[in-house]
């Protein structure tokens, strides 16, 4: 596991020569607030790189309900029983196992690993604008119907889940990447996906921070390309 710090954001990487997997930490004032969980095995590294930093964690925002940012969940719970636990109102539905389609949703297939057997059941559902310490809550679907991404008050920090990738070339999620294109496949809805990033763009982020790849500063530039290269793959 690698950890890279920038500003109040930390990014905890496993895997990241091969298929990076990322979560991170978000630092307030006397403790930490986590971002997704990884993989199964990477419960002990979280706990480890939140002793370094020398603050508890606190709570756990889930971006969306895939297998490679809920993997820890049950472990850290476990651990951390008085860690307080988020995700969206809809992606709820895909943390408990159930891929079932709602009828005001395009009739696509919800793609990726959605988690079979997670015990973890959250302390609370989020809407867009619900606060959370310094961060505040953005509906991104897209890659899956209930992603959330989101943004620190305080310094204007993205952390977008898998809205975007920045492995293999900055790309709005299910903009195929041949270098690294499994976020590609794992998207549920390329059009809505696309006008999620619109919008996380307009939030003027000063870093990105996204599930599979380095963080970037200042990654206005590189998102509005990214959104040019989807919309004229949508065409």
């Amino acid at each position: 596991m690698k950890m890279t710090k920038m500003g109040t954001v930390y990014q905890l990487s496993f895997m990241p020569r091969v298929f990076p997997v990322n979560c991170y930490f978000v630092e307030e004032e006397d403790s930490l607030t986590l971002i997704d969980a990884a993989l199964p095995y990477s419960t002990k590294s979280i706990v480890k790189a939140a002793r370094v930093i020398g603050k508890p964690i606190k709570r756990i925002i889930i971006t969306h309900a895939h297998d490679d940012h809920v993997g820890a969940l049950d472990g850290l719970k476990e651990l951390l029983p008085d860690m307080h636990v988020s995700i969206s109102v809809r992606d709820a539905a895909l943390l408990a196992g159930d891929s079932t389609l709602l009828e005001s949703e395009a009739h696509s297939p919800i793609r990726g690993g959605v988690p079979k057997h997670i015990e973890t059941h959250p302390d609370s559902l989020l809407i867009e604008g619900d606060r959370i310490g310094s961060l505040e809550v953005i509906l991104s679907p897209g890659h899956t119907p209930g992603s959330i991404s989101l943004i620190d008050t305080r310094n204007h920090s993205l952390i977008a889940g898998d809205a975007m990738v920045t492995r293999g070339g900055t790309a709005v999620s299910g903009t195929f990447k041949p270098l690294f294109p499994f976020p590609a496949f794992a998207t549920w809805n390329k059009r809505m996906a696309l006008e999620s990033v619109k919008k996380l763009l307009s939030f003027k982020p000063s870093l990105l921070a996204v599930g599979h790849g380095r963080m970037l500063e200042q990654p206005e530039a590189l998102m509005s390309k990214a959104i040019v290269e989807a919309e004229l793959k949508l065409q």
